[in-house]
Order: C-alpha cells, then sequence, then structure tokens
C-alpha cells in the first residue's frame, strides 16, 4: 500500500510529528517570503486542513501571504496536469496578474533546511532566466535525479533521470525563475515536468546558473528514501530541532506518550504508547507496540498497531 493512499504526498508524516510540506512552508517563514503559492493536485483535502489558512508559518495575512490553488482545468485544457511544468502553466494567469520579477519553485517531499534569501541574491546577481539549487551525492545512485553538468556556476548540460548519469550533481528540485522569461517558455515548452522540457530550454540557452548547496538535502519520494531519512534523524546526521531555524507545523494537543517498554536510540511521538521494544525507530502519534513487541529500525504512522509478539525490522507500518 503506498504513503500517499488516500493523501497528498506533502501530508505524508516525517519525523513522527511533521508533514513533508513542513520542510518547504518553514523554509519561506524564515528566509521572510510573504507570498507563497500552493498548487494542489490530488487529495487537496487532507492538504487544505494541514495548511490552516498559513497560520502554522506566519501567512495569514491580510495582504500577500497564503495563497492555495487548487486543482485548475482551463478552457482547452484536458483533466488534470500532467507534470509540474504543466501545473505551473495552468497558474500563467495568475502569475501574470501578480507580475513577479522571481517565481521560486520548490517541491513538497524533500527533507532540507535552506535560506532561500541566499538563492534570490545569487539569482539576482546572476541576472539569468534560471537558477537551480544543485547538490553532490558522491557514491550514489542519481538516476531518479535531473542531473547537471557545470563549468564554474554555468550549467552546461541537464539530464532529466538518466540511465546512464554523467556525475553526481543533482538539482534540489528548488528552481528561481526570472518572472517574464518564465511566462514566456511556459507559452513554448510548458508540459510535462520540469525536467522534460522547461529546465532543458533554459540550459539550451545558456540561461541556466547553478547555486550550490552543501546542507542535508534527502528527497524521500521512494520507500527506501523514506525509511533512510528517518534513520537520519536517529544518528543525527539531520535534526529537526533546530534552534535559529524552528521546524513549524499544525499541531494537535494530544496527551503525553506512555512508556512500559524499552526505547533506545527511539522518537517516541505525543499519543503513542509503546509497551514492547523499540529500537533505532520513529513511533508516530497514537501509534501503538504491543508488550512483546520488537521494532528496529522502523517507522511507524500515525495510529500503527504493532502487536504482541510481532518482530519487525526495517519496515514502514502504517
Amino acid at each position: 500500500m503506498p504513503l500517499t493512499k488516500g493523501r497528498a504526498k506533502p501530508v505524508v508524516p516525517f519525523g513522527g510529528v511533521f508533514r513533508l510540506i513542513d520542510f518547504s512552508l518553514t523554509n519561506c517563514l524564515h528566509s521572510d517570503l510573504r507570498d507563497v503559492w500552493v498548487v494542489e493536485q490530488y487529495e487537496p483535502h487532507g492538504l487544505n486542513d494541514h495548511l490552516a489558512n498559513g497560520r502554522p508559518w506566519d501567512l495569514d495575512r491580510t495582504e500577500g501571504g497564503l495563497q492555495v490553488l487548487p486543482p485548475y482545468q482551463g478552457e482547452g485544457e484536458d483533466g488534470f496536469a500532467e507534470g509540474n511544468a504543466d501545473a505551473l502553466k495552468r497558474q500563467a494567469k495568475a502569475i501574470v496578474a501578480f507580475e513577479p520579477d522571481v517565481v521560486l519553485t520548490m517541491s513538497a517531499d524533500h527533507v532540507m533546511r535552506l535560506d532561500l534569501r541566499d538563492v534570490l541574491e545569487f539569482h539576482l546577481g546572476h541576472g539569468k532566466a534560471l537558477t537551480m539549487v544543485t547538490k553532490e551525492l558522491p557514491g550514489e545512485n542519481v538516476s531518479r535525479y535531473g542531473v547537471v553538468q557545470t563549468s564554474g556556476e554555468v550549467v552546461t548540460r541537464f539530464d532529466y533521470k538518466p540511465e546512464s548519469p554523467k556525475g553526481h550533481t543533482v538539482t534540489t528540485e528548488v528552481f528561481a525563475y526570472d518572472g517574464p522569461a518564465l511566462l514566456e517558455a511556459l507559452e513554448k515548452v510548458g508540459e510535462g515536468d520540469y525536467g522534460e522540457t522547461l529546465v532543458p530550454y533554459f540550459v539550451e540557452r545558456n540561461e541556466a546558473r547553478a547555486f550550490r548547496f552543501d546542507g542535508y538535502w534527502r528527497d524521500v519520494g521512494t520507500l527506501s528514501s523514506y525509511l533512510q531519512g528517518h534513520l537520519d534523524l536517529i544518528d543525527h546526521v539531520f535534526d529537526l530541532d533546530d534552534g535559529p531555524w524552528p521546524l513549524r507545523t499544525r499541531s494537535l494537543a494530544r496527551e503525553p506518550a506512555r512508556i512500559s517498554g524499552t526505547l533506545r536510540d527511539a522518537l517516541v511521538s505525543p499519543g503513542a504508547c509503546v509497551e514492547g521494544s523499540v529500537v533505532r525507530s520513529v513511533v508516530g502519534q497514537g501509534a501503538m507496540v504491543e508488550a512483546g513487541a520488537v521494532i528496529e529500525e522502523c517507522v511507524l504512522l500515525d495510529g500503527a498497531v504493532v502487536a504482541s509478539g510481532a518482530r519487525l525490522r526495517r519496515c514502514i507500518v502504517m
């Protein structure tokens, strides 16, 4: 069963009490971005509930703030958007009306802490149509990403999810576009995903530059990367509790976790109950590990139950 059954990927839980979209919205908050748009597609209702009009991220304002763009089908368009570039193209009228100097886009299923002001300063300083935030992933299989080759800061080649990647520099799915240049490009090539048409359009015209990001970044779009992202929390490769950059979310009051079993290197969320043994695992809100159960390197989503006598290792339990 996919983690997105009945919910949009941005509201898949992460780290027990957070949702994936919290990372992008928190980065917007701490980067002092005042106008934030969320383009919805699949299962928007749960996402709308979580967004709560932007209040957790100080985006519930009279002017500006959070704007939710629901699934949209305009004249001459058939069905849902076919990729994120197509979704952006369908919002072209709204972009034209807003008249932005820069359009900053990011995915809602990536874990990272990024000051977007640095990206905007870099983008405006170089005066090109596109800035892509890139990350070196040495030793990893990068065939599921957009792979970039550069000469200094100039992007010389871009391959979208190549079978045989050339190098280990990938896009983090954070892009800064010149507003007018983006609208012009969307009229010409705005179908599919960014990596299929839109990004290559600018690379071919020598209008793309690379902003190198050295911090933690993980695309958790697969089950294995989702599990590894949680193990990174256990190992303090990435910490959710960062003093200067606290992660914000919409939270509901729950009673404290009840622990009568044993814990080792574990994150246990409010409302959870642990009577068994939990080792190097993350236990979601309201989840239950019954007496006699043992879990190791597991992620228990909200309300999951591990029955007495079960022994689980490297599992995601819904």
